[in-house]
């Protein structure tokens, strides 16, 4: 009866459909393994799996490598999505993540402004690695944690939520979240504007010097109509002089801050430059080093 092939149970039974074929939607990047590049599109995507069966993840990342997700738009709280099933018509998905109170983000904003290195790191366009750690300390979650945390909803007929529609859906905007991981935020409901204006008026009362990217250590600066009478002297010798030869700590940090540019037509200049910084990188090092620190 299990393998439901005749009698009573052939009425019961409702072999996978084949979606239609589509051009132009929004194909995953990924063709194998994994959909995302960086940890915290790595975290939206288990977040996810944890509510979808098995079968239904592997359509989902069928569907999201072939195209089939027409579309995502961000709204208030969420996303909403047209994915394109066995049906004429595109299928509706909405996916709500519930937002934090102001109270929950106020304590959110304080553990974060105790960190210089989330200052710099957010004003870069990155995401601290350990950027859980202030959510938890203020007794929430960045990610959905519990079911209540992630709604969705697709017009399918699929009786099971999340379907593999919703499931594409996550998988293509889990590579979004590669590009902007501040989505994450906006979702939660704060944008990256509002959360480092929170942390400079924090910081900025609390009497904390703030570089824009890094926060250097503190240093006398000479007045110049003070150097005038020593301006042609041969000044101390460069052999002590402190150097770090390292690559930076936020990858693309000037990149990252501009944003994606509109002329790259759903492209990532990020993506197209990070080969090209990273070889840079590389070569810099080993002409630093002789050669020992590409190797």
């Amino acid at each position: 009866m299990a393998r439901q092939r005749h009698g009573y149970y052939d009425s019961y039974y409702f072999p996978p459909t084949k979606p239609l074929e589509v051009k132009g939607g929004l194909k995953a990047r990924s063709k194998r393994g994994q959909f995302a590049k960086n940890w915290w599109a790595t975290r939206w995507i288990e977040a996810m799996e944890r509510l979808v069966d098995v079968g239904r993840l592997r359509r989902g990342r069928s569907y999201a490598r072939r195209g089939q997700v027409l579309s995502i738009a961000e709204t208030a709280g969420g996303v909403a999505a047209r994915v394109q099933g066995s049906r004429r018509t595109p299928y509706q998905v909405a996916i709500k993540v519930e937002p934090l109170t102001d109270a929950q983000w106020e304590k959110v904003v304080d553990a974060l402004a105790a960190q210089a290195l989330f200052t710099a790191q957010l004003l870069a366009g990155d995401m601290p690695a350990d950027i859980e750690e202030a959510f938890a300390a203020a007794g929430v979650s960045l990610f959905p944690n519990e079911r209540g945390d992630l709604v969705t909803d697709c017009s399918c007929p699929d009786w099971a939520n999340p379907c593999k529609h919703v499931a594409a859906t996550h998988y293509i905007l889990g590579e979004q979240f590669d590009e902007d991981p501040f989505l994450l935020f906006r979702l939660r409901g704060r944008s990256q504007e509002q959360i480092l204006e929170a942390m400079r008026q924090r910081r900025a009362g609390e009497g904390y010097f703030e570089d824009a990217l890094v926060e250097e250590e503190e240093e006398t600066v000479v007045p110049l109509e003070d150097t005038i009478p020593v301006f042609w002297d041969l000044g101390e010798s460069l052999e002590t002089f402190p150097v770090k030869i390292k690559p930076p700590a936020v990858t693309l940090p000037l990149l990252k801050r501009l944003g994606e540019p509109d002329f790259m037509a759903g492209k990532s200049l990020q993506n197209q430059l990070d080969p090209a910084y990273r070889a840079i990188t590389r070569a810099a090092l080993a002409t630093a080093f002789e050669g020992s620190a590409g190797e």
